[in-house]
């Protein structure tokens, strides 16, 4: 193998190291559950946009919504968890 070639992050062996920020990669594909916003019980108080360790949730000024970068969200639930209002909903990837 040329020691120039870069390795894709699922050739990393169990507990290596990555050796570039996961911005470099589309890490969605990790995730087993999805977020599913219900919009009309959005308060839009960001905690979810603050809880994401993986910055994968926005607000988009222009529409006044909070978006899900699903490229690189994991699926971890915390923004779940963390929202006040019960607007996100984790559900299996695949489902409706």
């Amino acid at each position: 193998m040329n020691t120039q070639e870069k390795k894709s992050w699922k050739e990393i062996p169990m507990a290596g190291v990555c050796w570039v920020p996961s911005t470099a990669y589309l890490t969605g594909d990790w995730r087993t559950y999805r977020p599913i916003l219900d919009s009309e019980k959005c308060t839009r108080c960001m905690l979810c946009h603050i809880y994401c360790p993986d910055g994968a949730i926005a607000w988009k000024a222009e529409t006044n919504e909070m978006v899900f970068n699903y490229d690189y969200c994991k699926g971890c639930g915390i923004c779940e968890v963390e929202c006040p209002v019960d607007a996100i909903s984790m559900k299996l990837e695949g489902e409706g």
